[in-house]
This record gives C-alpha cells, structure tokens and sequence, in this order.
C-alpha cells in the first residue's frame, strides 16, 4: 500500500500543489490585505467598541509637552485614518469590487 502523504488536497498531493500555486504571495492579494485592514480601522466606532475596552477620546491624553505612550499614539492613528480615509475609502473600495468582478 502506497502512502499518500496527506489526505485529500493536503499540501504534498499534486492537488494541493495547485492549490498553493494559485493562493500565491501577489502584489495584488498584499494590496488587498492593506485595504482590509484600513477598511476595519475605518469601522470602529468610538463608543460602541473603543471606549468600552478603554481606548475612548477622553482616556490616555497626556499633558503639555509628554510624549504621547503607544497606546495614545494608536489612538491618534485610527481616529486620523477615520477622518482622512473615509472619502479616499469608498472610491478604493469600489475600484476593488469592479477589479474582482471583472477578473475574479
């Protein structure tokens, strides 16, 4: 009896071969991992979300002059990504969905 590796479409079978060939690394799939990820910062709500883990506008503002920790510095990120990136958003966002529709 002949050993198969992996079970069906696993990694050492030609299938699965193909399969990893198709999912490769591409400039384009990078692309789209970046807008997902503006695409998830842009949604999150500042009351609903944020200030229930503890990140609200009114939590980790520094004084005059202190350099702002990590946390009010990723604070100042997606609250700058929400107010910059919303218009720019919706046009990316619709050149991707026409780009997938076109060419799967």
């Amino acid at each position: 009896m002949r050993s198969r590796g992996t079970q069906c479409g696993g990694f050492f079978s030609s299938e699965g071969r193909r399969k990893a060939a198709r999912m490769a690394f591409t400039l384009y799939a990078l692309l789209q991992a970046a807008l997902l990820f503006v695409n998830a910062i842009a949604v999150l709500h500042e009351e609903r979300f944020l200030r229930r883990i503890g990140w609200g506008a009114d939590q980790g503002i520094g004084g005059f002059g202190e350099d702002p920790g990590i946390k009010g510095q990723l604070m100042n990120l997606i609250r700058s990504v929400r107010t910059v990136m919303r218009v720019p958003l919706i046009g990316v966002n619709t050149v991707t969905i026409v780009l997938l529709l076109l060419f799967g």
